[in-house]
């Protein structure tokens, strides 16, 4: 969606989420989200990039906060350019992959996570978090899939 400049737009701000593939034995961590928008939708665990952060190290503190799990060879994976239409915000997510290194999956952050499966792309679960639809479509995709 391509939007021209409105001045009425000028307030508003543009968050960078972190969106962290985890894979292990052919499949990723998915989270069922609570609690904060895309409420009962499905993501790889992330979070907001904070100040002073690289990628990479979001990518690790997210994991570990919402999973409890170690994660190895960091690298850049996409990006994509959400903006959610019915809650007024808008991101830009910087999708990371990753291999899972130790640790036991459990859920650390029940206030904000449902769930938590390992799913391949053969057997999403559903309804996805919207900056998926962007990034199924996006030319990243199956240079993301090879990595399984």
């Amino acid at each position: 969606m391509f939007i021209c400049y409105d001045s009425n737009m000028k307030n508003k701000t543009v968050r960078v989420g972190i969106g962290v593939f985890i894979f292990k034995n052919g499949k990723f961590l998915m989270l069922q989200r609570q609690g904060a928008h895309g409420e009962g939708s499905w993501s790889v665990p992330g979070g907001h990039l904070e100040f002073g952060e690289s990628f990479e190290e979001t990518a690790c503190r997210e994991v570990k906060e919402e999973t409890n799990l170690e994660i190895k060879h960091v690298r850049f994976g996409a990006v994509t350019n959400d903006y959610f239409t019915d809650e007024d915000k808008h991101y830009v997510t910087i999708w990371m992959l990753s291999e899972w290194a130790s640790g036991q999956e459990y859920n650390v952050e029940p206030d904000k996570c449902i769930n938590q499966e390992w799913y391949s792309f053969e057997d999403l679960p559903t309804p996805l978090f919207l900056p998926w639809n962007q990034l199924l479509e996006s030319e990243f995709i199956e240079k993301i899939k090879q990595q399984l």
